[in-house]
């Protein structure tokens, strides 16, 4: 061992690293604390974590590679199983021609590199990534050292469950009487109560061909967690089926359902989707927490210029508001915000939503149902007549529901909605393919803003964090820029369930419309001139607003790339 940390140390020294008084200092130092020389150069800010990855490479001619800002597909993680993959600490990057590349943190381990060999049947490439790095990914693609399900939950299902519970489904159905402490039920509710608790958005159960893969996504992120015996599969979803109200029977089209239920003493909402896949049928459900949704603008991310333009608009006493971005963006959480921030005695606000996600104090709800006809374009009309000062519409989806909004914005009224679009202007461009006259676009539009959400960093494990060159240069930070800042990142900790981040934040991108920008959408002008006068106005892009929140030690470089696109030159 002290071999090859010698070997180390000397390619430190030769790559420029640190010096050779440095290293003998350290090497006293260590041997009078019982440490490692490495160790004791790091800890003492001699070297960084990064330049021994890169001396470690180098000793064996290996390339460094940044797992952040790489995208591993399935396919690729299943060439490793889990265990595997955890049991080594290494990360398979791709497969070609009978090798296979991974990435380790210690390239000197000959034991796993020999290991891999024989169990993957196959010529081993190497990449070398930081310990930090590679623990980090192991977390994001096979999820986190916190199991999701108790072993003890699935070791009574299988001693305890018999052939009648495996039927449960049909004896449901039929009426028949079913054990309310039953192992299979117990196993349904763990996987629901455990989902609440590591705060996930969704639970995803899907049917592969040789196991029932679950996981959960957390602050927006896909993460597996032990799956439930493949055998198990038709209990878990006829159980799943029944207790949201759909036919179990039913197994060749998509059915929605809703479950209600308690975690301890607070009421959760979940809305579940059943659809059918070549293995079987895959469920999610999707976690409404009604008690959980207390957000001011603050939590939101914005920052205190971009909060006053935003109260300034919502404070308006007629006009549309559109929030924009792909689903799962927090669009609706955005507009629940601004009714929270708007809602006073002296004020009737009227929502239409498909489902109503939470309940509102001091608010009118309107929950739309298809199957009596009740349709968004039905509601609009019904809650004009009941005279609000506020809208919100859940989704502008369809010609009429956008003539009623504009409408009622030219008579007075402050509508809110969402629309899917990638950016602010390109929402004008929506609304006029949807069919609405530009011109009405131009006269009710306030305010356009495209929203993405980027994970915090975790509080708990924050530390000071250098950028690599690709990601200065992927989101146009400068060393300038980098010199008056601290980048921060998180090292990964049991709060934040070693990701290093915990919770999600907005970064935004507002375009106020003013009388220029109608012109020019009166004109019909397309949204890459509309997108410059924009800028011209001082619009930030959302990577720009990334890059902020970058600089100010709330998120990482890697989240923006990943949130974000590049901006047009």
């Amino acid at each position: 061992m002290a071999e090859k940390d010698d070997y180390l140390l000397d390619l430190l020294v030769d790559l420029g690293f640190t010096n050779a008084g440095q290293v003998a200092a350290a090497r006293a130092e260590a041997s009078a604390a019982g440490m490692g020389i490495v160790d004791t150069l790091v800890a003492n800010q001699v070297i960084r974590p990064g330049d021994v990855t890169q001396a470690k490479a180098a000793q064996f001619g290996a390339e460094v590679v940044n797992l952040g800002a790489m995208k591993i597909e399935d396919e690729v993680l299943s060439i490793i199983p889990r265990h595997v993959a955890k049991k080594y600490r290494v990360l398979p990057l791709f497969k070609s021609e009978g090798k296979v590349a991974v990435a380790i943190a210690d390239p000197s381990d000959l034991n796993t590199i020999d290991s891999l060999h024989h169990l993957l049947n196959a010529e081993i490439e190497l990449r070398v990534a930081s310990e930090a790095d590679i623990e980090a990914a192991l977390n994001r693609y096979y999820g986190g050292e916190k199991k999701a399900l108790d072993a003890g939950v699935f070791k009574d299902v299988i001693q305890e469950l018999t052939e009648a519970d495996v039927q449960i489904g049909k004896t449901e159905d039929d009426g028949g009487a079913v054990d309310a402490d039953g192992p299979l039920i117990r196993l349904v509710n763990q996987i629901i109560v455990d989902a609440f608790k590591l705060r996930a958005s969704d639970i995803h159960l899907e049917p592969l061909e040789k196991r029932f893969r679950l996981r959960y996504r957390i602050d927006g992120v896909m993460q597996e967690m032990k799956s439930p015996p493949k055998r198990l599969q038709p209990s878990i979803i006829a159980r799943l089926k029944i207790q949201s109200n759909m036919i179990i029977s039913e197994h060749r089209i998509p059915q929605d359902g809703r479950i209600q239920t308690k975690v301890g003493s607070k009421l959760i909402d979940l809305r579940v989707s059943c659809l059918p896949t070549n293995h079987g049928e895959s469920i999610v459900m999707r976690i409404l927490d009604k008690e959980g949704l207390k957000l001011g603008l603050p939590e939101l991310g914005f920052f205190t210029d971009d909060q006053a333009t935003f109260e300034r608009l919502i404070a308006m006493p007629d006009g549309i508001l559109l929030v924009t971005g792909p689903t799962g963006s927090g669009k609706t959480t955005t507009l629940y915000s601004c009714l929270h921030y708007i809602n006073r005695p002296d004020k009737k606000i009227i929502t239409v939503e498909d489902p109503v996600e939470y309940i509102l104090a001091g608010i009118n709800q309107v929950q739309v149902s298809e199957q009596v006809g009740l349709t968004f374009a039905m509601a609009l009309r019904a809650i004009l007549r009941q005279a609000p000062n506020v809208v919100m519409i859940g989704e502008i989806r369809d010609l009429e529901t956008a003539s009623i909004a504009i409408n009622a914005s030219l008579t007075g009224h402050l509508v809110f909605s969402t629309l899917h679009t990638n950016d602010a202007p390109g929402a004008v461009a929506r609304l006029v393919d949807i069919g609405v006259k530009p011109f009405l676009v131009a006269s009710s539009t306030r305010c356009l803003m495209a929203q993405r959400l980027v994970r915090k960093i975790c509080k708990k494990c924050t530390q000071p964090y250098e950028p690599t060159e690709s990601e200065m240069r992927a989101l146009g930070i400068t060393p300038e820029m980098v010199r008056g800042a601290t980048l921060m990142k998180g090292r990964g900790c049991n709060n934040c369930n070693n990701t290093g981040n915990r919770g999600r934040f907005g970064v935004f991108e507002i375009f106020v419309i003013d009388d220029e920008a109608r012109k020019l959408i009166y004109d019909q002008a397309p949204t890459s001139v509309l997108r410059s006068r924009a800028r011209e106005m001082g619009m930030r892009t959302l990577r720009e607003d990334g890059v902020r929140k970058i600089l100010a030690g709330l998120t990482t470089p890697e989240e923006v790339i990943r949130s974000t696109v590049g901006d047009e030159a």
